[in-house]
């Protein structure tokens, strides 16, 4: 059965975005896109949201055309391209590039989609992570800590009414500070 893993960048006090939505703050070089290529790749599907899907679709397509990209925005474009994404929304009428829109988080649809074949299944974005966390639906996390405090922003998970307990599966550490912390349901 494939799992449902959420995967996402934070601050250090638990912001993935700014307050305006700014993301500039995240530390991105090419050995940490590398290592995110390489977890990438074998997943069986990207789970997004509209907003999430938009930004991705506005950048991804095209983004290895240029002379001057570097190897891991140039793999990562073919990645994005290929990979079957479940984009979730109630508005978005058509979605390009190996898409599907989902209308609604559905428990019994979603554990469908796990029981097929195919690789794990990568989510994205705090509004459908909540959904997603709400059903309990999330089998495990690769939280991106990077070395900086931004003081408000949006967190990347929801308060919870009862501790959800759960096991390491590791950590990583590279040279631009960022930590990767790699938990799964015990």
């Amino acid at each position: 059965m494939r799992k449902i893993i959420l995967m996402g960048s934070v601050s250090l006090e638990g912001f993935f975005e700014g307050p305006e939505r700014q993301i500039d703050w995240h530390l991105v070089d090419d050995e940490l896109h590398q290592h995110m290529n390489d977890e990438l790749s074998p997943m069986g599907g990207f789970l997004s949201g509209r907003v999430m899907y938009e930004l991705m679709a506005a950048f991804w397509p095209t983004a290895d055309a240029g002379p001057a990209v570097s190897t891991p925005v140039a793999e990562f474009a073919g990645i994005w391209r290929s990979m079957p994404k479940y984009v979730y929304s109630r508005t978005l009428e058509h979605a390009d590039w190996n898409s599907t829109v989902v209308r609604d988080v559905v428990p019994a649809e979603v554990a469908a989609l796990k029981a097929a074949p195919g690789g794990d299944l990568v989510l994205s974005g705090a509004d459908l992570a909540a959904s997603f966390l709400r059903h309990d639906l999330v089998d495990a996390y690769r939280i991106y800590v990077h070395p900086v405090r931004i003081g408000r922003g949006r967190p990347l998970f929801p308060p919870v009414a009862a501790p959800a307990p759960l096991r390491l599966e590791g950590t990583r550490s590279f040279t631009n500070g960022v930590v990767q912390l790699r938990y799964a349901r015990p």
